[in-house]
């Protein structure tokens, strides 16, 4: 680590053992009823719905800052029950397709789920996300394969190589293999709540603090990739009373998974400790922060620019209840995504623009 660089504080994240087996049981299942594992290519090959493009009028509907906008489907733009939150892109994996995922979560008991958009299709598909499981008490040796939902607010998302991230705020995050997508047929006896795909998690970051510091809540997180390695960056999400702190965990150059000390653990940095707010996304370029921010279904939401500690605000920048956000370095475009029913797009912001605009 940077000699320069502040200590750890007492915050860490401990991985757990992969689900190699449950997986491959699940995929064994699924293939004798006709489908199994298909990965992000067979997702990508299969994309069911159509985003609409939303052309900017003027002025500006969409908030101050935005320069392109998509919509989702009616069915999903005025969906009461699933509520879209975290973003990430297929920049530096080997999806060679120019791809986003955002992430979901159920107001029901059917969890969370992720969609994969092709940008130049303008086509998705939501594939859920679920914990594989093997049933002993079936008899049958190693027990019967199955799955149940993965109950997650899922704020973040943070697509890396082969690896998603999913937040899971006050217990660290989850992370799937993309590869691993699975195909469930009708046929399977598998509950999937009209999701013809899933997307099993392979492992957990597990969260934990010493006496004495507040937990992290992992409400966004994004990847920094102007660090070498690149960083992943954390956020809180709070009112005036709660903590609003953001970290950062360096990354392992060869695997693209969290570094750990000697002890297995991984511990960040704390970048702040006075961040915004309302918080609900971030990305970080060049050592400046991009922070969205919302303020209720009927106002407009902002961006902050600058450092923690340190931000110059563009109000009303987008629409109403923005959320996470990802940085596009070929486009220099900053994409995010807003929640609320009938408000519902997935936008990106000129990141020079907004610079220029909080300097004048």
């Amino acid at each position: 680590m940077d000699q320069t660089a502040p200590p750890p504080f007492g915050v860490h994240l401990t991985r757990t053992e992969e689900n190699v087996a449950e997986i491959d049981a699940l995929a064994g299942l699924l293939e004798e009823h006709g489908g199994g594992r298909v990965g992000i290519a067979g997702v990508l090959g299969d994309l069911d719905r159509r985003m609409r493009r939303t052309y900017l009028p003027h002025p500006r509907l969409l908030g101050r800052a935005v320069d392109r906008a998509l919509t989702w489907e009616r069915r999903d733009r005025r969906d009461l029950f699933w509520y879209p939150q975290g973003i990430s892109t297929s920049v530096r994996t080997d999806v060679e397709r120019d791809v986003i995922v955002t992430s979901w979560y159920s107001k029901r008991s059917h969890g969370s789920r992720v969609s994969f958009i092709d940008l130049e299709a303008k086509r998705y598909r939501h594939v859920l996300l679920v914990e594989p499981t093997l049933d002993p008490s079936t008899g049958s040796g190693a027990g019967r394969p199955g799955f149940r939902p993965l109950k997650a607010h899922a704020g973040g998302v943070v697509w890396h190589g082969p690896y998603l991230h999913i937040a899971r705020t006050g217990r660290g995050f989850l992370t799937c293999r993309v590869e691993d997508v699975l195909e469930v047929p009708a046929g399977a006896g598998l509950e999937t709540y009209g999701h013809d795909y899933v997307l099993p998690v392979r492992f957990a970051y597990q969260a934990a603090n010493e006496e004495g510091v507040e937990r992290l809540r992992f409400s966004f997180m994004t990847l920094d990739r102007s660090t070498d390695p690149p960083s992943l960056v954390v956020g809180e999400y709070g009112n005036s009373k709660q903590t609003r702190r953001l970290a950062r965990f360096p990354t392992d150059a060869e695997t693209g998974l969290l570094a750990t000390g000697e002890d297995g653990v991984s511990r960040p940095v704390l970048d702040g400790e006075d961040g915004l707010t309302r918080m609900q996304g971030t990305a970080v370029v060049d050592g400046t922060y991009f922070v969205t921010s919302s303020h209720g279904r009927t106002t407009y939401g902002h961006v902050h620019i600058g450092t923690p500690g340190a931000f110059r605000t563009q109000r009303w920048a987008t629409p109403p209840g923005p959320e996470d956000l990802v940085y596009w370095p070929q486009t220099d475009l900053l994409w995010s995504l807003s929640e609320h029913p009938g408000l519902r797009w997935v936008f990106g912001m000129s990141r020079s623009r907004l610079l220029r605009a909080t300097r004048d």
